[in-house]
């Protein structure tokens, strides 16, 4: 059996090269971001005027309450406020330092679990190849920090089921679907330590922001009133109605491009029951669940997040570095039953890049253009929740024994003996 020491060392100096080689890239692109075909700066500008504007906010001890943009738990806030540890920089270029070493982060970690005997390193390869798919996007969101805590918290739970738990809630607390990882963790004695531990760790954590800051749950009134986003399933629906007719237009409001007009509300109410459906579905796979392999925890992690992730009004770009992340880590098990899924993601992770930000004014503009790229992406991602959670059933069932066929004794031979055995002292 192969141990740590004993792992050949060229498959790790060629991830590390990947992974230089391709964030000097992702640099590279933030420093043109102003180039028309990579946002004209809209990007960026994410960073150093609204991010920057909450950390102000945030550094007199109280979250922007009345900004109908600030839609995040208060963890985010702890997120927000990071980039002014480190001196000397501005807070954009803080900013991004940090978005990378979390990076680096997240890959070491998945190379260590993919060095152990019996993984692979396919998930590590994954994770360094396909994020630049996003371009600059992932270094000027704060997306791979909350990815970063849910890969930690899969990846730890065979040996602390109590870190797996903590580092879920602190997750939860920053964006809210990392507490999604705990969906898979071994029935009994696993999944009650799990979430003890994580409702403990949640709830000492809201209680030290909601000691030091004003209002940390604001965040909830303007995430009710959220629309369906244009990038969204129902948003395509919609998209695609312009051109039978329908008179709706697309609208900037909670910090994304909305639809509105007639039968808005009716497609936004069909995405929660959707995501509704999504719930009782895992409850039901989890309730009927027997078998458990050690991708198992992994999987299901990966399928909730799809599930919610395609039937939510919003699917933003960066959305995309959360499935990214959780399929890396199913693919450091040689058990998972989510390969295909993953490279699925993979396709529609391509077509979110070339949407957001070249053609992004297509999209905008619900074009046959823009309506084809988003048919193209949200198809691939629903293909890949329904493949998915269809594995993930299927890989957790009881496997079904046919009694073999009664022997019949030949004409002449003697029946077999029906004395009972006695064991040999």
């Amino acid at each position: 059996m192969m141990n740590r020491r004993q792992f050949p060392l060229v498959p790790l100096v060629s991830l590390a090269f990947l992974w230089l080689t391709s964030r000097a890239l992702m640099l590279w692109l933030l420093a043109h971001n102003n180039e028309p075909s990579l946002g004209k700066g809209a990007v960026a500008r994410e960073v150093w005027r609204l991010y920057y504007h909450w950390y102000g906010v945030l550094s007199h001890g109280t979250f922007p309450a009345h900004d109908t943009l600030w839609q995040y738990p208060p963890g985010a806030g702890a997120v927000l406020l990071a980039p002014g540890l480190l001196p000397g920089l501005t807070y954009f270029q803080a900013f991004v330092a940090l978005t990378l070493a979390t990076d680096a982060l997240i890959t070491a970690v998945l190379v260590r679990a993919g060095t152990r005997p019996g993984r692979s390193l396919l998930g590590a390869t994954l994770w360094t190849g396909c994020l630049p798919l996003l371009l600059h996007i992932p270094l000027a969101r704060y997306d791979v920090e909350v990815t970063a805590l849910a890969v930690i918290s899969l990846l730890t739970m065979t040996r602390s089921t109590r870190a797996c738990g903590a580092f879920a809630a602190l997750g939860a607390l920053v964006k809210v679907w990392p507490a999604l990882v705990l969906v898979g963790t071994p029935k009994g004695r696993e999944t009650r330590s799990a979430w003890t531990w994580a409702t403990t760790a949640g709830a000492a954590s809201l209680g030290i922001f909601a000691a030091l800051f004003n209002n940390p749950l604001a965040f909830l009134r303007q995430q009710g009133g959220r629309g369906v986003q244009i990038e969204s399933l129902g948003g395509t629906a919609l998209s695609l109605a312009r051109h039978a007719g329908w008179r709706g237009s697309v609208r900037y409001q909670y910090g994304a491009m909305e639809l509105v007009g007639p039968y808005v509300s009716a497609v936004a109410t069909a995405s929660l029951a959707l995501t509704a459906a999504a719930c009782a579905l895992l409850l039901l796979w989890r309730v009927r669940a027997r078998r458990w392999s050690e991708a198992t925890p992994y999987d299901a992690a990966f399928c909730a997040v799809l599930l919610f992730t395609v039937t939510s009004r919003v699917i933003s770009p960066q959305y995309m570095i959360w499935l990214l992340g959780l399929a890396a880590v199913c693919l450091t098990s040689r058990r998972t039953t989510q390969r295909t899924v993953a490279a699925l993601v993979v396709a529609a992770t391509a077509i979110s890049a070339l949407a957001y930000p070249g053609l992004y004014g297509e999209v905008v503009g619900c074009t046959w253009t823009g309506c084809l790229l988003m048919l193209t992406r949200n198809g691939l991602l629903a293909t890949a929740a329904v493949l998915s959670f269809t594995r993930l059933w299927r890989s957790t069932r009881p496997v079904a024994t046919r009694p073999g066929p009664l022997m019949e004794p030949r004409p002449g031979a003697a029946a077999p003996s029906r004395a009972p055995q006695v064991a040999a002292p």
